[in-house]
């Protein structure tokens, strides 16, 4: 399996290589020159394996650098009910992702029982061992960049704290994030974890990022690599969950399910949409927005016009607060039918402040792939708080509620609709406590979070700050 970046301009690589190098030197994202396909018959072998079983099936068909049974042993590493233990009622830690039914054809996909208690844990772990497996093979160190809206930065923390022979330099939207996901970042006193707070939104986080990986000589003297969803590894370990929550909700491999997926920088969904090209039976794929809607607003219209960091919304679901969706050149990659250079002309407008209508030969290529949309704002997520808590006796977090709310929206009682949960509902508790007149319950090693000496930098928003300061630290 090779990979090619999405610009068309770099080399054809490695998984190992795409792992530690991140963003393609042309400025593109990686994506495997074609995606492997299951048959029907493949998934009916699939429906009596364990979430390690399934995982390898999946992985080996795009990492076949790692013997396998070297690929086997980090997937049993990471996937552990000790790691994905946190259990809520009638859910078992060993299923890793479970499905909790809510009414006939309505699921959450749970994928917050993790460390961090975040979805982005699933693929942050398999990333910490991976990449510690490989320096170790190589004999390389790795300074890892990377941004976060809230979930992500906790993740790639947590997963990377300790490991030998990695730095890690997360930046931050400064006073954006909730007092829980900032404590959880901030309280960490690794020596090999550091945290800046930049004056402005998630999107200059993530400018700065890609500006860093841009200066090829920079990154190569100063082994950058990022855990952003950009990172190929990223997306490749969240598709296994859509297998998962496929096989859990239906009993023939011939049925069709519809995913809703709460949608910042389109990582998540771009799993999905990849698992639906490797031939799992997805109908619609909803992207759920929050009032930063231009995701909505594209698949309506077929016009992308990514927003100003002053046009950027601060929203009760701040992990969505995000204008600039970097997986989203992955997606129209493959509407193009991986045309480059169509690809390249589009991203110079969006790099240049502008925006890029598809055509109609294009809207029409897009319709296949079962994208669609809606957006959400506050009301709406207190009100679906409320109503999950008053009729199932289940709390969901703000990003779950906007998930909810377009999940309702394109609801079809014939096909089996799974919400992707974001976060346990503890993360974002002045929200929920506004919804239903009580926090909800922390895990016990969690109660004081707030309290640990928090431990950060604030800088302007400015590139040079942030190469200075790995050149001081690395």
């Amino acid at each position: 399996m090779k990979y090619i970046s999405t610009r068309g301009k770099s080399p054809e690589l490695s998984f190992c290589d795409v792992l530690l190098g991140g963003l393609a030197p042309d400025g593109g994202l990686y994506l495997p020159k074609s995606y492997p396909k299951f048959t029907e018959n493949d998934l009916n072998l699939m429906r009596s394996m364990s979430y390690q079983d399934l995982a390898f099936s999946i992985f080996e068909k795009f990492i076949d650098d790692i013997p396998a049974n070297d690929l086997l042993a980090i997937i049993n590493k990471t996937y552990t009910a000790d790691v994905f233990g946190y259990n809520r009622s009638n859910q078992n830690p060993e299923d890793i992702t479970p499905t909790l039914k809510l009414k006939d054809n309505l699921y959450l996909l749970s994928l917050s029982n993790g460390p961090t208690l975040a979805f982005k844990d699933i693929a942050m772990q398999f990333l910490g061992h991976t990449f510690e497996y490989v320096l170790n093979k190589e004999n390389k160190t790795l300074n890892i960049l990377g941004a976060t809206s809230g979930d992500t930065g906790p993740a790639a923390e947590y997963a990377m704290k300790g490991k030998k022979g990695i730095n890690v330099f997360m930046l931050s939207p400064h006073g954006t994030m909730s007092p829980f996901q900032a404590a959880q970042m901030f309280s960490l006193h690794d020596e090999n974890i550091y945290n800046i707070a930049v004056k402005g939104v998630f999107d200059d986080c993530q400018d700065i990022v890609k500006a860093v990986s841009n200066d090829l000589q920079f990154k190569k003297d100063n082994n950058i690599g990022a855990v952003n969803s950009i990172n190929w590894g990223r997306i490749l370990a969240q598709i296994v969950y859509y297998f998962k929550g496929y096989l859990s909700v239906t009993n023939d491999s011939s049925q069709t399910v519809d995913f809703t997926v709460p949608t910042g920088n389109f990582g998540n969904i771009c799993a999905g949409h990849i698992a639906r090209m490797m031939g799992l039976p997805i109908n619609k794929l909803v992207v759920a927005t929050n009032e930063n809607d231009v995701l909505d607003e594209f698949f309506k219209t077929g016009n992308y016009q990514p927003r100003s960091p002053n046009d950027t919304f601060q929203t009760s679901s701040p992990s969505m607060d995000i204008s600039k969706a970097s997986n989203f050149e992955r997606f129209i990659f493959d509407v193009l039918a991986r045309d480059a250079s169509s690809l390249t002309d589009y991203w110079e407008q969006i790099e240049n402040g502008g925006s890029f209508q598809l055509d109609k030969n294009n809207m029409e290529a897009m319709s296949v792939f079962g994208f669609i949309s809606s957006s959400s704002k506050h009301e709406n997520r207190i009100k679906l708080i409320k109503k999950f808590y008053d009729e199932y006796d289940v709390i969901i977090d703000t990003h779950t509620a906007d998930g909810v709310k377009a999940s309702l929206d394109h609801f079809s009682k014939d096909t089996p609709m799974l919400v992707l949960e974001t976060a346990l509902p503890t993360k974002f508790e002045k929200t929920v406590l506004e919804a239903i007149g009580k926090k909800p319950t922390r895990p016990e090693a969690l109660v004081n979070l707030e309290k640990i000496d928090q431990k950060f930098e604030v800088f302007d928003n400015k590139t040079s700050l942030v190469k200075d300061f790995i050149l001081a630290k690395k």
